[in-house]
């Protein structure tokens, strides 16, 4: 009995390390449309693109996100933003947007 409790821990293991492995190739991709968009002014469209087609599609789904058109458009929104991933995943700016927030909601 305690075999099948481990290997059916190591399996849940293998798959969370395997969603992470996919949800970074999901932000490798928005690094490059932010990266896109900067250059050539395109970065929501062409995320938009590797959004619908079959292998983003397919990796969205190994990330565990569900590859819909509500995503598609969440995923532009973010580009069109210009904040790389790994700053907007920061602390540091996770605090400025709140206290922008804050003070928002205390001035209306």
């Amino acid at each position: 009995m305690t075999g099948f409790v481990d290997s059916t821990a190591f399996n849940y293991e293998q798959g969370q390390r395997a969603r992470k492995l996919f949800a970074a190739v999901v932000l490798a991709a928005l690094d490059d449309a932010i990266a896109d968009d900067k250059k050539y002014g395109n970065g929501p469209e062409q995320i938009a693109r590797w959004a619908r087609s079959r292998d983003g599609r397919e990796v969205l789904s190994c990330a565990g996100i569900d590859p819909n058109e509500r995503v598609v458009k969440g995923l532009m929104e973010f580009v069109s933003k210009g904040i790389r991933t790994s700053v907007a995943l920061s602390r540091e700016e996770s605090e400025r947007r709140h206290a922008i927030e804050n003070e928002l909601g205390e001035a209306a």
